[in-house]
Order: structure tokens, then sequence, then C-alpha cells
């Protein structure tokens, strides 16, 4: 089984994990919006670093 990583996939699962743990645990909103923002700007990024 051939499991493919694709930006598509990926940002929408790291969204449902940050809100899951926003829901469970309130005070870490900063952090976990900080890390999504820093995972989705690599993301986004990983390409073009590659050349």
């Amino acid at each position: 089984m051939n499991v493919h990583l694709d930006i598509a996939f990926l940002q929408p699962a790291i969204a449902l994990i940050a809100g899951l743990l926003i829901l469970i645990v309130p005070r870490l909103l900063n952090l976990v919006v900080a890390i999504y923002l820093i995972l989705l700007g690599v993301s986004g990024l990983w390409p073009h670093l590659l050349r």
C-alpha cells in the first residue's frame, strides 16, 4: 500500500488535530495556532525549498 502525503490531505488533517486539541485544552490555543501556521508555511514552501 503506497501512502502519498499531499498538501491537499495534510492541511485538513492538521486543522482537524488542531481543532480537537483546542476543544480539549483551550489554553493551548496560542501554541496550536502557532504550530499550525508554521506547518502550513513549511508545507507550502517545501516544493520550492527542494529546487
